[in-house]
């Protein structure tokens, strides 16, 4: 996001804009609907947030494929500023994960590697199994330098071989406000035409405009990319949003792409996310995260909230068909929207609940350590992204967690099975059914809790799937058995869950 503004804050909440792409009206195709990949697997997404290309293709045949999971989310991967000086925006941090949302064009060379290496990493996913979903920003351009990391030179409405200072909605002429940058973000007119935190706002109501984002995007599917998560949508509105899809060739799988839109919650009428549900595939659940942090956490200091507030989870909501949910991305995890990896077993239990429930395309976020929300991921001198190490503090693999990858594998296999046998206690234990095909009970609080659950499965002695793992019928880790009754007593450990399906029987 732009960083010519002073206002840290703002730009670490507004930066990094976007959503895959959802429903899409006026295509001569039905919309494209939630990511499908390979065998046993359904809609599961992992954002592997700003780790370089090949660490993507490593982790899609070492992990993401075997676990189940659908498909990647990666960053945003055209070229983009580099900045040489503090200053504008971070006066500690020369390389803030923000600079990639910040495009000088849309030649393919980033801080997380090459062409050639963004290439040869979605074939490497495709293999594997696992779709690959691009962060695309088609909003704006740059807010402040004049080096990218590709080595071309800029200004703020120059941008040669590409946009000129036509292409940009300006101060006076466009945009009402008196800074040139929105001022009131319930105002339609600023919202669209006036400069987000400072970014060179692009017309994408203009021919030119639309034909070169189109050209970008359909390169990448080219490549085999299959949808793209659209930063700033609100910013875009719903009518260019809607021309610039009927653009897009269909992806190799001969389906029409995935589009999921970043609008923030709280604006009115057409700016609510709600009023977006028809320009793409999805919008972001952004909502939703809020929600999810409330319950498992809450406000007060010692706060844990109530999980029994979660039986109707997704009520008043963007329709569940319509939304790519999760428990935090990047700006939420650093705005206080959502709960972060520092919440440590609290966070892996709201990502289980969020697989096993259902509402929403599910992706599960991992990105890398930070303290200050600027921070930079783990990169050389010149600011480009080094190697993921999982094993080191500096990364955050949220998405390997074995109480994670357990649920993949529950929310693959029980599908859109219906919440059913749902149980609380009016706290933070929470029990439920998917249907015959699943069952997860979930405690939030600081104790183990043993009891009686009806379960709605067959008899039988099952693998609970958030410490073990079925192979050759046998489970690796604990098991519990179902009577004739369909009960089961378990104990639920302290803020953990127990979980199967009626696959995990051995």
């Amino acid at each position: 996001m732009s960083v010519r503004t002073s206002s840290l804050s703002a730009l670490a909440v507004l930066a990094a804009i976007g959503l895959p792409l959802a429903a899409l009206h006026g295509l001569e195709r039905e919309p494209a609907g939630a990511p499908q990949a390979g065998p046993g697997r359904t809609d599961v997404m992992a954002n592997l947030f700003e780790w370089n290309w090949d660490s993507v293709a490593s982790e899609c045949t070492g992990t993401l494929g075997p676990a189940g999971y659908a498909g990647v989310q990666v960053s945003q991967p055209a070229d983009s500023l580099k900045r040489t000086k503090l200053g504008d925006g971070s006066d500690t941090v020369l390389h803030p994960w923000w600079e990639i949302y910040q495009p000088v064009s849309y030649e393919l060379t980033s801080r997380m590697g090459t062409e050639a290496q963004f290439r040869s990493m979605v074939t490497t996913c495709r293999r594997a199994g696992v779709k690959v979903y691009v962060d695309a920003v088609v909003n704006h351009m740059t807010g402040q330098g004049s080096t990218s990391y590709g080595g071309r030179t800029y200004s703020h409405f120059e941008y040669a071989g590409l946009y000129d200072a036509s292409d940009f909605h300006r101060k006076g002429t466009d945009c009402p406000s008196s800074t040139g940058g929105i001022e009131d973000f319930n105002n339609l007119r600023q919202v669209r035409t006036c400069e987000l935190v400072g970014l060179a706002d692009l017309r994408t109501d203009s021919p030119k405009v639309r034909n070169e984002l189109a050209k970008y995007l359909n390169k990448l599917i080219g490549y085999g990319v299959s949808g793209f998560r659209v930063d700033a949508a609100k910013h875009v509105g719903q009518d260019d949003l809607l021309a610039l899809q009927k653009k897009l060739r269909d992806t190799v799988d001969g389906d029409r792409p995935y589009v999921a839109l970043e609008v923030f919650g709280g604006g009115p009428g057409i700016l609510s996310p709600q009023a977006f549900t028809g320009a793409g595939s999805a919008v972001l659940g952004l909502d939703g995260d809020i929600q999810i942090k409330n319950a498992f956490k809450s406000y007060p200091a010692d706060g844990t909230g109530s999980l029994a507030v979660l039986k109707t989870f997704g009520d008043g909501l963007t329709p569940s068909g319509k939304t790519l949910s999760f428990v935090q991305n990047h700006d939420t995890e650093r705005n206080g929207d959502a709960l972060t990896y520092k919440d440590g077993a609290t966070n892996l239990l709201a990502q289980q609940f969020l697989l096993a429930y259902g509402y929403g395309t599910p992706q599960v976020y991992s990105s890398f350590a930070w303290s200050a929300t600027d921070a930079s991921p783990p990169s050389d001198p010149g600011g480009l992204i080094t190697d993921t190490d999982c094993a080191s503090e500096a990364w955050v693999c949220v998405h390997r967690d074995k109480a994670v990858t357990g649920l993949v594998g529950f929310h693959n296999h029980v599908g859109r099975a219906p919440v059913t046998h749902w149980w609380d206690n009016g706290g933070n234990l929470i029990a439920f059914s998917r249907g015959q095909a699943g069952w997860i009970a979930l405690n939030n609080d600081k104790s183990p809790v043993t009891r009686t659950f009806d379960t709605g499965l067959a008899a039988g002695t099952y693998c609970d799937v958030t410490r073990g793992s079925v192979s050759k019928g046998k489970c690796s880790g604990p098991t519990v058995t179902v009577d004739a009754r369909g009960q089961v007593r378990v104990t639920v450990p302290a803020k953990g869950a127990v979980a199967f399906t009626r696959a995990d029987r051995v």
